[in-house]
């Protein structure tokens, strides 16, 4: 049997983490839940089924290692477990309801809830965030009725659960749902004072030219390095479409030049990508011309979203920044472009935004 304070300080002996005072004092939390679901309390005959442990909530400004502390704490468990992000849970919730409905099911909350608890004990979610008004409307009924199935729900999220869906839309319906959580979950503070993502970057390379194989290797080890060669695709909905992140990773996310801006894209997908990641790493962007105008302004366009979310970007290209765009129209509004990309390459980026 392995703990998870066992497991982390493995992981620091083999130099895989770097140790975090902050991260030591959260192991605990986890700790309980895993020493809880290996050794349940008994039921006795005339008894009822004893409480689940209480959950978790583990909040704090991102690159902290929360995630990190969950992947910990899901390797150690001995109970069936599914660990996802929030955001691609809620999207299937909404597509089996959609699915259910259209066969007639009146409320398809309760059957969906049922099938996701009969298939883990334990839901471990990524980034707890509610921006939709269809998700912030349907979370509480179904978070009820998956406690109630005795699941044991521990999450992550940048945000005290007082501030999930702020300034929403009818929030007053929503607030039972933060009433719930701080009920059924422990919420605690990851108060780390590293970003422990961007120390990874901090001073690296992170713009390579050409795009060649070489580049691409230097990539792969930043992705492995960054992810620990675990990954998924999140999909964005974005009014009525859907934006397809295929590598995806605690808000990083890796994508191709192609899958960005070669396809008909627009401001809102690109705000809407900016809001999900913190992390981009985009490969293959080529040179830019009138022969492919189209896909440049999109690109302008892109570069613009992730400046002013401050997103750290990562990329392999054809050409240093400045000779990406050099004739054709709009080369002279790419010079803006270009000094964002370089900007966006210094070690001390994101800085406070001015």
């Amino acid at each position: 049997m392995t703990t998870v304070p066992d497991l982390y300080a493995k992981r620091v002996e083999a130099g895989r983490l770097q140790p975090d005072e902050a991260q030591r004092v959260a192991l605990p939390a986890f700790e309980r839940i895993r020493a809880e679901l290996a050794d349940p309390p008994k039921r006795g005959l005339f008894r009822k089924a004893p409480e689940p442990p209480k959950g978790l909530y583990l909040w704090g400004g991102v690159g902290r290692g929360k995630s990190m502390l969950m992947d910990l704490f899901v390797e150690t468990l001995n109970v069936p477990a599914r660990r996802t992000h929030f955001h691609s849970f809620m999207q299937e919730i909404q597509s089996e309801m959609h699915r259910l409905r259209k066969e007639g099911v009146e409320d398809p909350i309760k059957p969906i809830a049922k099938a996701v608890a009969d298939s883990a004990k334990v839901l471990a979610f990524d980034e707890m965030q509610i921006t939709d008004i269809t998700d912030a409307m349907i979370v509480g009924r179904l978070f009820e009725q998956l406690f109630n199935a005795g699941t044991v729900v521990v999450t992550t999220s940048n945000r005290l659960p007082d501030d999930l869906y702020k300034d929403g839309l009818n929030r007053q319906l929503f607030l039972p749902f933060i009433d719930l959580i701080k009920d059924k979950l422990e919420v605690r503070e990851l108060a780390s004072k590293t970003d422990h993502r961007q120390h990874r970057l901090a001073g690296a390379q992170v713009y390579f030219t050409p795009a060649n194989a070489q580049s691409r290797e230097k990539i792969d080890e930043i992705w492995e390095e960054l992810t620990h060669g675990i990954e998924e695709t999140l999909t964005l909905h974005v009014k009525g479409r859907e934006v397809e992140l295929p590598r995806y990773r605690n808000a990083m996310a890796r994508a191709s030049f192609f899958d960005l801006c070669g396809r008909a894209l627009g401001p809102a997908d690109y705000l809407a990508l900016a809001d999900a990641v913190r992390v981009l790493v985009m490969e293959d962007i080529p040179r830019l011309s009138r022969h492919n105008f189209n896909e440049a302004k999109r690109f302008v366009t892109l570069i613009d979203a992730l400046y002013e979310a401050r997103v750290r970007l990562i990329a392999t290209a054809a050409a240093e920044p400045e000779s990406l765009y050099v004739e054709g129209a709009g080369s002279f509004e790419f010079e803006r472009t270009a000094s964002r990309l370089r900007e966006m390459q210094a070690a001390d980026w994101p800085g406070e935004k001015d």
